[in-house]
């Protein structure tokens, strides 16, 4: 269902536009290569399990933790945007 002079498919177009780029987003973001074995923020210790998981891990749970809550997200606005209405 499109909306007004959209074209059918618009809308699902924007969702599946969001989505790439946040999961484009998400795996710049990943960290790689080798793992700190102490955090960059605080100096403690990271476990050995942790590094494991996550290959290039340079914090802590406690510090990545207080990273993330600082993270600002895009602001592109697909849906008031002409220019991705036009696509």
């Amino acid at each position: 269902m499109a909306g007004g002079w959209t074209r059918d498919g618009a809308v699902q177009d924007q969702i599946e536009d969001t989505v790439k780029d946040a999961v484009l987003r998400a795996r710049a973001l990943t960290p790689k290569g080798e793992s700190a074995e102490e955090c960059d923020d605080c100096g403690e210790p990271i476990p050995k399990k942790r590094r494991d998981a996550l290959p290039g891990v340079r914090t802590c749970i406690a510090c990545q933790s207080e990273r993330d809550k600082a993270v600002t997200h895009s602001t592109i606005n697909r849906r008031g945007s002409k220019d991705s209405q036009l696509r």
